[in-house]
């Protein structure tokens, strides 16, 4: 499917996004791990959501939906069933480390597979510390690549340092320490994420967080109703089309300020971006609030290792925003983005080069030099949600018709993006 965009300017008013899937993710499978049966609200209506809910199902979850709160049954006491046939998690990394992660303990004989795009991504980043921990599990290649073949075993916990910065590696590992002899200690390269240790710790699990050092206690979890606020990595591409498109004035209501996702305003800000957040009184839990922006002008800026593992969803509207911004942007240290569902830095240099972006790919990243005028084309989302997502952004600020393939790929994370920047003021066809 296409999506055609054109010149739009000013785009206006006030929208919410879909609750955060990350979020989303661990509420599902720490639900499903849980005594007790937990009521979620605003799950997120993202196709890789979606994932989680049906492989949980198919391991014998019981989740239902009342309006707009899905009922999960914990299986904390009887354990999950052996599924028919292999776990399909589709273009979901997320789902399916994880996944692996709670299954690594488990007794069962267990296939996890997923699309072309799921396929070629690297799991032997998890696959290494729970083989440490006592797991069974096999890759399809021996070079990390999936499908997983996972036979639950007795874990023993351990100390890991992980060698990415990776959110999903230190989730994995916690959620198989839940089930193991002992406790677990992760040690991370930068912080990451906390959205796991958060919850688990509102599930009264015994967690400990110090710097980049996290250490769990085994135990069950216990159920919880849970309110999920606006994916804050959605909210970034509403964020940016305010600060690209003259005269621009959006607002987000209700979106995730977790800290530990937030870099990307402070990014902005430090490129002079106008932008207001407004705090809202958190549940000790997920804090949350409200993001004004406005268009302006913005100047370059350089991003740093540390700046790309606390931005990693939002990057390449760092280098879209740059090709707008005075001065030239660097960004290093970014090689994690060759592992997302598509090679991220050269997809991002090649279509907004292909647009006229004056941008050069480098090793570990990008340099940027604007400003850039943009001119239409038709690119490719490359099976990339937030590849399509942010081209399509980039198309309300060129001239002329800018034309991306692909645009059904953004329902993995946003489904109705389309919608909300029509709703705002966007020209598409």
């Amino acid at each position: 499917m296409e999506a055609v965009f054109l010149r739009s300017s000013p785009l206006r008013g006030a929208m919410s996004v879909p609750g955060d899937k990350s979020i989303s993710h661990r509420a599902a499978i720490i639900g499903a791990l849980s005594r007790g049966t937990s009521a979620i609200r605003n799950y997120s209506p993202a196709a890789d959501c979606a994932s989680t809910l049906d492989v949980l199902r198919q391991l014998g979850v019981d989740i239902s939906r009342d309006a707009e709160v899905l009922h999960i049954v914990g299986r904390a006491d009887s354990g999950f069933e052996q599924p028919v046939g292999p776990l399909n998690a589709g273009n979901s990394g997320t789902t399916m480390r994880l996944l692996a992660g709670a299954l690594a303990s488990q007794p069962l004989d267990i296939t996890i597979t997923g699309d072309d795009s799921l396929l070629s991504r690297p799991m032997d980043r998890i696959i290494t510390p729970l083989r440490i921990m006592g797991a069974s599990i096999e890759d399809s290649d021996g070079e990390g690549h999936p499908p997983l073949h996972v036979q639950g075993k007795e874990l023993s916990g351990i100390e890991y340092r992980i060698p990415v910065a990776s959110a999903q590696v230190k989730s994995a590992v916690l959620i198989a320490g839940l089930r193991a002899s002992g406790k677990t200690t992760l040690i991370e390269i930068v912080p990451t994420r906390d959205h796991t240790e958060r919850m688990l710790e509102r599930t009264f699990i015994e967690i400990k967080r110090e710097g980049v050092i996290v250490t769990i206690e085994p135990g069950i979890p216990e159920a919880r109703d849970l309110d999920i606020p606006g994916d804050v990595s959605s909210a970034a591409f509403l964020v940016a089309a305010a600060l690209l498109c003259p005269g621009s004035d959006i607002t987000i209501p209700s979106v995730g300020l977790n800290p530990t996702r937030t870099m990307f305003l402070d990014l902005l800000k430090q490129m002079g971006a106008d932008i207001e957040v407004t705090h809202e009184e958190d549940d000790g839990w997920e804090p949350r609030g409200s993001i004004r922006a406005r268009h302006g002008q913005l100047s370059a800026i350089k991003l740093a290792q540390e700046d790309v593992a606390r931005s990693i969803d939002e990057v390449t509207l760092v280098a879209l925003l740059a090709t707008q911004a005075e001065g030239n942007t660097e960004i290093r240290g970014a090689h994690e983005l060759r592992h997302k569902e598509s090679d991220r830095i050269k997809q991002t240099v090649d279509s907004l080069g292909a647009l006229g972006a004056c941008i050069e790919e480098t090793e570990d990243g990008m340099i940027v030099r604007g400003p850039c005028p943009l001119h239409g084309a038709t690119v490719s989302a490359g099976r990339d949600h937030r590849i399509a997502m942010m081209l399509g952004l980039a198309g309300l600020v060129a001239e002329g018709r800018t034309t991306v393939n692909g645009w059904e790929w953004t329902d993995i994370s946003f489904p109705g993006f389309v919608n909300v920047l029509k709703e705002l003021g966007a020209r598409l066809e």
